[in-house]
C-alpha cells in the first residue's frame, strides 16, 4: 500500500538470470550473506580458512573443521542447487499475491513436495526475522477468524475455524506503516495481554473495538482508545483491509487452510507488507534471512 518509489521494483526475470547466471556466483553470494563481516569458524570462532573447490566446503586453517554457508539453515542438507533456491527465494519475495507449491514446482522443475518443503522453510526464515520486530505509535488491532461461523454467531466470534491475533502500526497521518499477525488458541484476555506485551510497545496508542476481552489487558500499560464495533463504520480501516486481502491469498494461492502451517502463510504475508516500499532489494533481504535461520526439520513441516 502507499505505492512503490521510483527505481524500486524488483530486478526480473531477466536481470536475475543475468545476475546469478552460475552456481558458483550464488555460492559466492551466499557466503557473503552468511559471514558478512568475513568468515567465521562455527566451530572455534578463527577467521582464517582455505576453500576445498571440488565439495564447495571452507575448511578453518585452525581446527581443520569444515562448513558451509547452508550448514545449519533452512537450507541444511539441502540437495537442490544454490541457484534454485535463489529463484525460490525470488519468486516469495516479489510475488504480491504469493506463490503457491503447484506454481513453485512449475518454477523450479522439481516435485511438489519439494517445491512445498523449500516454501514453508522460506516462510519459517520469514518469521524468524519478523520475530524481533515490535510495533509502536498508534496501532489498529483486532482479532480475525478463518473458516464458516456457527449459525448465528456475531462478527466471527463463536466460530469453528481458526484464530489470529492482528496489529497494524500506522503514522500520525494515518497511514500504514508495520503488521503483526499471530495464530492463538483462544481469546482470552491473556492471550491477547501476552501477544501485546511481545509486540506492541508500551505507551503506544491501541485502537480496538470495545470487546471485554481486549479492554482490561490494554487498560494499564498502552493508551487504549476503543469504541463498539460498526460494520458501517470507519474504524480499524486499514487493520481489515490487510485481513481481506489476505483471505485472498488464501482462496486464490494456497487453496485452503493448513492449519499446523498457517502461521507460516501470516509469516509471508508480514514480510513482504512489512518491505513494500523496498520492493528493490527485499530479495536481498530474503536471502539474508535464509542464511541466519535456523534448520526446520521433516517433522515440524510433516502433518
Amino acid at each position: 500500500m502507499g505505492g512503490i518509489r521510483a527505481g524500486e521494483k524488483p530486478m526480473g526475470f531477466v536481470g536475475f538470470s543475468q545476475e546469478y547466471a552460475t552456481e558458483e556466483v550464488c555460492r559466492e553470494k551466499l557466503f557473503e550473506k552468511r559471514w558478512p563481516g568475513g568468515f567465521i569458524c562455527p566451530k572455534c570462532g578463527k577467521t582464517s580458512y582455505s576453500l576445498l573447490k571440488a565439495r564447495w566446503r571452507y575448511q578453518c586453517n585452525h581446527c581443520k573443521h569444515q562448513t558451509s554457508p547452508t550448514v545449519g539453515t533452512v537450507m541444511h542438507r539441502t540437495h537442490l542447487p544454490i541457484r534454485t533456491w535463489f529463484w525460490a527465494i525470488y519468486l516469495v519475495a516479489t510475488d504480491k499475491r504469493g506463490v503457491s507449491a503447484m506454481a513453485l514446482s512449475k518454477q523450479l522443475h522439481v516435485t511438489y513436495k519439494t517445491a512445498w518443503y523449500v516454501l514453508h522453510r522460506i516462510r519459517e526464515a520469514m518469521g524468524n526475522r519478523e520475530e524481533s520486530y515490535i510495533l509502536q505509535g498508534i496501532v489498529e488491532f483486532d482479532d480475525v477468524y478463518f473458516g464458516g461461523k456457527k449459525p448465528g454467531s456475531k462478527r466471527g466470534r463463536g466460530t469453528k475455524k481458526m484464530k489470529a491475533l492482528v496489529a497494524l502500526s500506522k503514522s500520525e497521518a494515518g497511514k500504514p506503516r508495520y503488521l503483526k499477525m499471530k495464530v492463538v488458541p483462544d481469546l482470552k484476555g491473556k492471550t491477547i495481554g501476552a501477544f501485546a506485551t511481545k509486540c506492541i510497545a508500551e505507551k503506544s496508542t491501541i485502537e480496538s473495538d470495545a470487546a471485554p476481552n481486549f479492554r482490561k489487558p490494554l487498560k494499564e500499560k498502552w493508551l487504549h482508545k476503543y469504541e463498539l464495533f460498526d460494520a458501517d463504520a470507519e474504524m480499524l480501516t486499514w487493520l481489515h483491509t490487510v485481513v481481506s486481502n489476505l483471505k485472498a491469498l488464501i482462496q486464490g494461492t494456497s487453496h485452503g487452510l493448513d492449519e499446523k502451517h498457517f502461521q507460516r502463510y501470516l509469516n509471508e504475508v508480514c514480510y513482504r507488507f512489512n518491505r513494500r516500499f523496498h520492493e528493490k532489494s527485499i530479495f536481498d533481504h530474503l536471502v539474508f534471512a535464509v542464511a541466519h535461520s535456523n534448520p526446520l526439520g521433516l517433522d515440524a513441516l510433516r502433518g
